[in-house]
């Protein structure tokens, strides 16, 4: 079993910076990638940064230069600084991690998500 709990979302006004944490914990043996997906209203979920397992990382192209995901490897948690931040960032954040468990099963889990909210 693996629990993700995130944290950090909230209502910003335009330009403005939030950050976003996502702990995981439980039966872990290592992590394949960990990241950032949202879903706006009436929108599919969209991949926003992705960590890969040797640290290299991924992000959407609407998002690039503004946003920045970092991992804690230690923790086991990922963070995603969100600035210059603009009313279309407006959605449900959901961590996801794809990981290997010590039983060698590799799965796949989200967190509850965290509504992040900017006006313009």
């Amino acid at each position: 079993q693996v629990q993700l709990v995130e944290s950090g979302g909230g209502l910003v006004q335009a330009g403005g910076s939030l950050r976003l944490s996502c702990a995981a914990s439980g039966s872990i043996l290592s992590i394949n990638t960990i990241g950032w997906h949202r879903q706006a209203p009436g929108k599919q979920r969209e991949l926003v940064a992705l960590i890969i397992g040797g640290g290299s990382t991924s992000y959407a192209d609407s998002v690039k230069g503004r946003f920045t995901i970092s991992r804690d490897n230690a923790k086991n948690t990922v963070y995603l600084q969100m600035n210059s931040l603009k009313p279309e960032d407006t959605a449900v954040y959901y961590c996801n991690v794809v990981l290997f468990q010590v039983t060698g099963r590799r799965i796949s889990s989200w967190g509850q998500g965290t509504q992040v909210t900017v006006s313009s």
